[in-house]
């Protein structure tokens, strides 16, 4: 049987039900507690985190990370339906990596208008 969510192979006896879907562990770990893009301690920790390795910019970043980055940094600003439809990502995915970029202080979001858009500090 394969994941709701993530499509990938789930083991005999290592699936889970949630809201009537089988998942997988990490998909239902996913669900059940999605990163906060607005988490004081997560951006003090990704901080320190970075700083200790000498990171910087998009160093340390994956590869989808880094595409993400490079897409709004170049285009200006960018709504996650246009990222979700450039990259062809679930909803939920661009979330995650969002919440990623926004604790390493490289995207937030900033209102514009009556639109929300996913911009570089």
């Amino acid at each position: 049987m394969n994941c709701e969510r993530c499509q990938e192979h789930i083991p005999e006896g290592e699936s889970y039900d949630h809201r009537g879907k089988t998942l997988c562990e990490d998909c239902y770990i996913g669900a059940m507690q999605p990163p906060k893009t607005c988490d004081v301690a997560a951006v003090h920790s990704a901080k320190a985190h970075r700083e200790s390795l000498g990171l910087k910019g998009t160093e340390g970043l994956t590869d989808l990370q880094k595409k993400l980055y490079t897409y709004i940094q170049d285009n200006g600003k960018a709504t996650k339906q246009e990222l979700v439809d450039y990259f062809k990502l679930p909803a939920w995915e661009l979330e995650n990596q969002f919440a990623t970029l926004r604790h390493c202080e490289l995207v937030k979001g900033q209102k514009i208008g009556n639109e929300i858009y996913l911009v570089c500090f």
